[in-house]
Order: C-alpha cells, then sequence, then structure tokens
C-alpha cells in the first residue's frame, strides 16, 4: 500500500514540476513589435538575447510602425514596441500605454530614393521622377508607414508631390517598396538607406535625401506598460542599447541616435 501511494505522489509531483516548468517557460518569452526596417538586426539581436538568457525566447512582429501602434491600441499582448518614426510612439505613449521612463531613442536613419539595379532609365536626383518616361515610383502608405511620410515631405520638399500623386503606388511597408523597385515593377522607390543596403545587388541608391527635406528619421524603442514580462522586456532593450547591440545596429547601417 505505500508503495502505491509512493508511487502515485511521485508521478504526481513530476506532473507539476512539468506544469510549472511549462508555465516558467511561457513567461520568459517576451514579444517584440517592431519597424520592418529593423527586422534583420533585431533578429540577431535576438538570438544574442537568447543566447545570453538560457531558456527564454524571443517573439518578433515585424510591420509598419502605424499598424503596430494601432495593435497595441487594440490591447495586443506585446512587451517592447521599437518604431521607425516618433509620430507612432508619440500616440501611443500619450494614451498612457508605454511604461514610464522606458522610452528612448536608439538608432538613426537616412532616406533614399532608389532604382532597380537593371533600369536604364537615368534618375540621379529627385527631381528626375518627372520625367515622363518614369510611370511608377512607390513608396510607403504614409497613413500608416513612416518611410511614407518620410517621402512625402522629400518630394513636398523639392516640390514633386502634386506632379507625380498619379504615379504613385503605396505600399503596406517599407520592404515592399523595395520589393517592388528589386523586381522591377516599379521605376523608382523610396526607402531608408538600410533597406536599400540589404539588397544591393538588386536595386541602386540613386539619391540620398538632404536632412533638411524631412523629419529626422529616429528610432523610439520603449516597454509596453501592460507588459507581462517587465524585467524581460527590460533584459531586451538594455541589450539594444548596449555597445553589443550597437555593433550590430552599426552592421546593417544604422547610426546612434545616443
Amino acid at each position: 500500500m505505500f508503495g502505491k501511494w509512493s508511487l502515485t505522489a511521485a508521478v504526481c509531483l513530476i506532473a507539476a514540476v512539468t506544469v510549472m516548468e511549462s508555465v516558467n517557460a511561457q513567461s520568459q518569452e517576451i514579444t517584440v513589435s517592431a519597424a520592418i526596417s529593423l527586422k534583420n538586426a533585431f533578429e540577431e539581436i535576438g538570438k544574442l538575447y537568447e543566447s545570453e538568457n538560457a531558456g527564454t525566447k524571443v517573439a518578433f512582429n515585424f510591420g509598419a510602425s502605424g499598424d503596430l501602434a494601432k495593435q497595441i491600441e487594440g490591447g495586443a499582448p506585446v512587451d517592447v514596441f521599437a518604431s521607425a518614426a516618433q509620430k507612432d510612439m508619440d500616440g501611443i505613449a500619450q494614451k498612457g500605454l508605454i511604461l514610464s521612463g522606458s522610452r528612448t531613442d536608439f538608432a538613426k536613419n537616412s532616406v533614399v530614393l532608389i532604382q532597380p539595379a537593371s533600369s536604364k532609365l537615368e534618375i540621379k536626383k529627385f527631381e528626375d521622377l518627372m520625367k515622363p518616361e518614369i510611370k511608377k515610383v512607390s513608396i510607403g502608405n504614409p497613413l500608416t508607414v513612416p518611410a511614407g511620410r518620410y517621402a512625402q515631405e522629400v518630394l513636398t520638399h523639392f516640390k514633386l508631390w502634386d506632379g507625380i500623386k498619379d504615379r504613385l503606388v503605396f505600399a503596406e511597408n517599407v520592404r515592399q517598396v523595395l520589393d517592388y523597385a528589386a523586381r522591377n515593377e516599379a521605376d523608382a522607390g523610396i526607402v531608408y538607406m538600410t533597406d536599400a543596403k540589404l539588397r544591393e545587388k538588386e536595386v541602386r541608391v540613386a539619391a540620398i535625401a538632404p536632412q533638411e527635406s524631412h523629419k529626422p528619421v529616429i528610432y523610439p524603442l520603449g516597454i509596453v506598460k501592460d507588459s507581462k514580462n517587465e524585467a524581460s522586456a527590460k533584459a531586451f532593450t538594455a541589450l539594444v542599447l548596449s555597445e553589443e547591440g550597437r555593433k550590430i545596429l552599426q552592421k546593417y547601417g544604422f547610426e546612434s541616435a545616443r
């Protein structure tokens, strides 16, 4: 009888430990919603974080910053938010959705005009977009895509916006703009310098937008107030801001904003 009770107790103990391990593993996963232009750099930082924190996992949700902000406003379970523009971070911070004191600027980027590498069209400056042979110019949707807003600012600066409205092809995010140009589905596109570098065999940079033509491209990072894993979120944020994180970001063409 005693042996049966011991066996039963042992089985229950093992089951309890298994459940606790499962719960613990779940509690160690953090969700990071980040601008899609950060994808390559953040995935590498995520792997580094997981290697330095045994039993942890980083789940990424990449997309247009405006869409990600709306998801957080809608109650999506997110621990860390990294935006490609201050506007999208401002919006949710003003609604009290970002943990006080956790917001910081961590990276900078440049806006560039690209064209397919195989293109025979002569594009050397933004004003060349007015040439009649240029039929399609892709930019991110300014309503939700920071790169699209920067593109609109640049085109407005050069007094081109009204003249090429009918030629614009709006994309859901900046990487889609890059795809259109890389696949020769657009004659030109406006993206970040970091995006252009990723596919420099398929696209070439025709012009770099002067700093005075658009708002500074600065990336803010913050912990979502309703994070269920605040300690892990802080650890991930600290890694992004560390020397190791900075080197990874620089590897992909980002400049430091600190």
